[in-house]
């Protein structure tokens, strides 16, 4: 494949200077919280596929690194609840970018009292080789990014991730994802790929990277619609929907028995008991659901119990499970 990191650093340096309407989701909205307030061209130029912003992650949070900073809303955001000198760190490898998000923090701090351009420290990097200390951040979030790598890249850009975070720590993502193959004519397009249309994998492909990277806890957090490539346009048998994933992997040891990887799936006891106990850690309250990792799912499935329902993958987790 022809390095598509010059078109992707083209793209997003004329991206910093002149919005692109058609780039991502720039129509992306900000979170609505109290005395936030997001400068109208920071958000015109807000290059995103959903939010890596989950307030129930950043409880306790001191440091959070966000790589490819676009227009800084996410960083403010960040920062809304991280609020230290140097407490968000943003890593960008085209110069125009960080010139760009730099302006517009200090545009954000004339409409936001709460906020002082010193909560966040920008700094030119290559996710490839993060200018960061090992274990030294709490939560790392990218949106929209890890989706243009080429796989080797894509290892080694987790791997980057992995590194640096705290132990339990956590990496927030947000990325398109395909719903089949994606055709070698668009996916070695640079710049089909540099626009986030053609570097998509399969949801399955996508979270097995992370575990290879060392995540021992995925969470699919949300999956909706992004794109669809039509078949005329892009020269494809059929049109090719792809759609857009939140995922937070955590910094967790792999268990012995694989990855525990959490898709919104449950397991409900609808027996004589009071509750059921597996003897394995899951202890399910009769008619209540209880959120499920994958594996568990397959476990509990071949128990081969009248009374015991697992559902399908709701692809939206909130974290109340176990594994």
């Amino acid at each position: 494949m022809q390095d598509y990191r010059t078109a992707v650093e083209d793209l997003y340096r004329e991206a910093a200077q002149n919005a692109q309407s058609k780039l991502c989701c720039t129509l992306t909205p900000p979170w609505k919280l109290p005395g936030l307030s997001v400068p109208p061209d920071m958000l015109a130029k807000n290059y995103g596929c959903g939010t890596t912003v989950h307030p129930r992650d950043l409880a306790g949070v001191e440091k959070v690194l966000y790589v490819g900073v676009g227009a800084g809303l996410e960083a403010l955001q960040l920062s809304y609840f991280v609020r230290k000198a140097g407490g968000v760190l943003g890593v960008d490898t085209v110069p125009e970018m960080l010139e760009t998000a730099g302006g517009l923090l200090q545009q954000a701090a004339q409409v936001n009292d709460w906020f002082d351009p010193s909560f966040v420290s920008l700094k030119k990097g290559d996710a490839l080789d993060l200018p960061v200390e090992d274990e030294s951040i709490d939560l790392a979030a990218q949106n929209c990014l890890f989706n243009i790598f080429s796989r080797a890249h894509l290892a080694k850009a987790l791997s980057e991730m992995h590194r640096v975070l705290k132990p339990h720590g956590k990496l927030v993502l947000s990325d398109p994802v395909a719903t089949r193959p994606v055709p070698p004519h668009l996916a070695e397009d640079p710049r089909l790929r540099a626009e986030c249309l053609s570097g998509a994998l399969l949801l399955p492909e996508y979270l097995d990277a992370m575990v290879a990277a060392g995540f021992g806890t995925i969470e699919v957090r949300a999956r909706r619609p992004y794109r669809v490539l039509d078949k005329e346009r892009y020269q494809l048998n059929e049109h090719l929907l792809l759609e857009t994933v939140e995922v937070v992997a955590i910094k967790d040891a792999i268990p012995e028995d694989g990855p525990c990887v959490f898709t919104g799936r449950a397991a409900i006891y609808v027996g004589k008991d009071e509750r059921f106990d597996d003897g394995k850690g899951h202890v399910l309250e009769r008619d209540l659901p209880m959120g499920i990792c994958d594996k568990t799912a397959v476990a509990l499935l071949a128990l081969g119990k009248a009374d015991l329902m697992i559902t399908d993958s709701t692809w939206h987790y909130s974290g109340d499970g176990c594994c």
